[in-house]
Parts: structure tokens; sequence; C-alpha cells
């Protein structure tokens, strides 16, 4: 059951240790070797909108920062070509946080739709004004398939927020 205006169930607040570790388990699907094929998500992406729109006010723009070095660092890329992406993504996400929870998740993944695909032309502008060749179309098949995962990722980060629908008469709230 999603989280929304309509829900009747109270989410509990993020724990930070299950926001550093949901990210960190992000950043390790991103360096498996897996990453290079077409239409793979990117996880660090996804996870960080999905944080940035959740709660951000405890995961900053630092985060994304970071992460986007180490995704640089991982991938070979131009130093601060993912950090950049995940920056104004992250802005973007926050940006819209307010508005987006609002929606079903199918509206949301419309909203994320084109931050995924930003953060893929900013990359594929930084690449090409480095120099490389053009990849192909089907490199934005990776937003696509983010945009699908949405739902999925959202629902399996909040689960552990949901308190029990039974009630305990010896524990507020």
């Amino acid at each position: 059951m999603q989280s929304s205006h309509k829900s009747s169930r109270i989410l509990q607040a993020a724990r930070p240790w299950f926001i550093v570790f949901s990210l960190f388990m992000a950043l390790l699907l991103n360096m498996l070797p897996t990453r290079q094929w077409p239409g793979m998500p990117d996880w660090v992406l996804l996870t960080l909108c999905f944080w940035h729109v959740r709660e951000w006010r405890k995961v900053s723009m630092g985060w994304a920062f970071t992460l986007g070095l180490a995704m640089d660092v991982a991938d070979g890329a131009a130093l601060g070509q993912h950090a950049l992406a995940y920056v104004l993504v992250a802005y973007g996400a926050t940006a819209l946080s307010r508005r987006m929870l609002w929606f079903p998740l199918s509206l949301q993944a419309l909203h994320v739709l084109p931050l995924l695909l930003l953060a893929q032309a900013i990359q594929l502008l930084i690449r090409l004004m480095a120099g490389a060749d053009f990849p192909g179309w089907s490199q934005f098949l990776s937003p696509l398939v983010s945009t699908l995962l949405w739902g999925p990722i959202s629902l399996l980060l909040l689960a552990p927020q949901y308190q029990p629908v039974e009630r305990d008469e010896n524990r507020p709230i």
C-alpha cells in the first residue's frame, strides 16, 4: 500500500542507517559488470532520487556529489560527470518532492522520468565534449527502465518505515 494523502497508514521516520545502507547497496549494484549493458538502471541515481523526494532533509546534495565522484572513479569517467548529474537530479527531486508525494507511484514515475533523462543527457554531453564518440540512442533506455522500477523500488525502500497495522495499547502512536 502506497503512503499518500489518501492512505491511512502512518510512516515512521526513515532511520539514517537504512538510508546509508540503501545508498551503499545501490553503489555496489552500480559497480557490477552488468552496468555496461543497455537499459541497466543507474541504481545510485534512482536511490538518490527516491531519498531526495521522501527525506530531503536527511540526504543532502553532498551525498549526491560524493556518490557521483565515487561513480566517476568506478566507471573511469571524466571526474565530475556523474557528480554534476547527480547533484542536478537531487536538486530537481527536492524541488518536486512536495508535489510528487501527492500522486500515486505511477504518476510519481512520470515526474521522475525527466530528471533521469536530464542526468543521462548531462553525462552524454560531458562525454561528447571530452571527445568521445556518440554511444547511440540505446543509452536512453536506462532512464526508461529506471522509471519502470520507480514503483517497486519505492515500495522496497518504504517497507521498513511502515508501522504495524495492529495496535498495541502499551505503545504510543
